[in-house]
């Protein structure tokens, strides 16, 4: 019997059926939505996985940073982070229109972004927003760094023990991985790929991200309830595309419990973590270390894919690459809805987002985002063969509608 943690092509990678292995009577958490916070769950009589660690305890899906001094550390840097990208940010802004005022130009229109970067890079208040928000990201993953590496024999043992529990998890060590994974994105230390406990630290640091408001996975849950389905109404196969550590791909196994639902990301140390996730929580998620371009998965197998964010991290060739290898595997009928950033639009070019979108590109290790803004993932969709609705419905607010259904 082929153990988890396969190498790919063992003959794993197809093992839908028999791939569930005995459970424990494991509390099936956030099932139909997550717990109210402040409502413990870890109470007597629920049974979670050997091994598995939560020293102090969960609310809903979430389980509680392991220190009081770490998780009062995090929560203060996202009350930071909070103020930054909201008070200090409108502050910014309207200093921006200021400066543009200043030099005769106007706050209404679009100016070449080469000029507003310059015009606001020695801006005070601009720099000190920069700096502020730079600083709040550094402080996160430092914090995180300095517990989960130093505890990293703990943490490496935790996921150890759930490998041969529950759905498939494949690790292939040998992946040929892309250079455009080979950065620390977020400047996440040690990024997705080169970092063996990169699943804790994406997990508590992206959930700074969102700033107390998805400590639960809330915004993947609302999502995925948002999700168009195919028109024959059919969805027993998902796959998530990039799915990290498999919130979005967990908040479609809730929606669909009897679909049987796969994630895959190019990082074994984001689904290994992500596998550990579903293993506490009682969600029955397969989770498998390939490229999004590359899923081995064969044709017309799925009634919907998705993917989470994905495509701001990748170059424009990989994703040209994703949405053909997309429509290979979506059945005819079936849809595929990639969720992420909105293409900007002319009239939404203020200077003081072209210069935020700047900083975020240049400081923030983001190499691929200014290029996904610009590459037309519709022509892209429409190329591959999909037929594209653009009007909805929206899965997540403010992103793009790229809704998306292989012609029967």
């Amino acid at each position: 019997m082929i153990k988890r943690r396969t190498i790919l092509g063992a003959g794993a990678m197809l093992a839908t059926a028999a791939a569930t292995a005995p459970r424990a009577q494991a509390q099936q958490l956030g099932v139909g939505g997550p717990q109210p916070l402040g409502e413990r769950t870890d109470t007597p009589g629920e049974v979670y996985p050997p091994g598995t660690l939560a020293p102090r305890g969960r609310f809903g899906r979430y389980e509680r940073l392991p220190t009081l001094e770490l998780e009062s550390r995090q929560n203060f840097l996202r009350s930071f982070r909070r103020y930054v990208n909201l008070s200090l940010s409108r502050s910014a802004a309207e200093r921006a229109n200021e400066v543009l005022r200043e030099n005769d130009l106007p706050t209404d229109k679009p100016i070449p972004e080469a000029q507003a970067i310059e015009l606001l890079m020695d801006e005070p208040l601009m720099q000190m927003a920069s700096r502020a928000w730079l600083s709040a990201q550094e402080q996160t993953w430092g914090g995180l760094k300095q517990h989960y590496e130093g505890e990293m024999d703990r943490y490496l043992a935790e996921m150890e023990a759930v490998e041969d529990y529950g759905p498939v998890l494949e690790l292939n060590p040998d992946l040929d991985i892309p250079d455009y994974a080979r950065h620390e994105i977020h400047i996440m230390p040690g990024g997705y790929i080169g970092n063996p406990i990169a699943g804790y630290m994406y997990h508590y640091g992206t959930n700074g991200f969102y700033m107390g408001r998805n400590d639960n996975d809330e915004v993947q849950i609302r999502a995925a309830q948002r999700l168009p389905v195919p028109a024959d109404g059919k969805v027993l196969r998902i796959l998530d595309l990039g799915t990290s550590v498999g919130q979005f791909a967990m908040a479609l196994k809730d929606r669909f419990p009897n679909a049987e639902v796969w994630g895959l990301d190019v990082s074994g140390p984001l689904v290994r973590y992500g596998h550990l996730l579903a293993s506490e929580r009682g969600i029955d998620v397969n989770f498998v270390q390939r490229l999004a371009e590359d899923t081995k998965f064969p044709d017309n197998h799925f009634d919907l894919v998705t993917s989470y964010i994905l495509h701001h991290e990748v170059d424009p060739e990989a994703t040209r690459k994703i949405f053909e290898e997309a429509y290979r595997i979506t059945r005819p009928g079936g849809v595929f809805y990639p969720v992420d950033f909105p293409q900007v639009d002319a009239q939404e070019r203020t200077a003081h987002r072209m210069y935020r979108y700047y900083m975020d590109h240049r400081w923030n290790c983001e190499p691929w985002t200014p290029l996904w803004q610009r590459c037309n993932p519709q022509q892209l969709l429409r190329q591959a063969g999909f037929s594209l609705n653009t009007e909805g419905p929206v899965v997540l607010p403010g992103y793009d509608v790229l809704n998306a259904t292989k012609p029967v």
